[in-house]
C-alpha cells in the first residue's frame, strides 16, 4: 500500500523563524514580529521628531533681520545690507544698516 507523502517548499525566512505551520512558530514569530514593529515606530517617532524640531529651531534662530520692504528675513547684517541695496536701491537705507561694512 502507498501513502503518498505532502512536500511543502519553505522559504528562506520560513526556514530561519520556523516552517510556519504549527501553532508555536506562527505565534512565537508573532510576537517578535510586533515587538520589533513597535520597536521601529518609536524609534523612527523619536528621530524624526528630533530632527524637525531642530532644523525649525535653528532656522528660525537664524533669520532675524527682516527687510521692511519685502519683508524677507536674512541671517546677518552684511546679507541685509546686500540685500537692500540691490533689490531696493530708491529706498534709503535703513538706520539699522548705516554701520554695517
Amino acid at each position: 500500500m502507498y501513502i503518498p507523502t505532502v512536500r511543502y517548499s519553505l522559504s528562506n525566512q520560513q526556514r530561519s523563524y520556523g516552517h510556519g505551520r504549527c501553532v508555536y512558530c506562527i505565534m512565537a514569530r508573532g510576537h517578535q514580529k510586533i515587538q520589533s514593529q513597535q520597536k521601529n515606530q518609536q524609534k523612527k517617532e523619536k528621530q524624526a521628531k528630533g530632527k524637525a524640531a531642530n532644523q525649525k529651531a535653528a532656522a528660525k534662530v537664524a533669520l532675524v533681520h527682516t527687510c521692511p520692504v519685502c519683508r524677507s528675513q536674512m541671517p546677518d547684517p552684511k546679507t541685509f545690507k546686500q540685500h537692500f541695496e540691490s533689490k531696493h536701491p530708491k529706498n534709503p537705507l535703513p538706520d539699522e544698516l548705516k554701520d554695517v561694512p
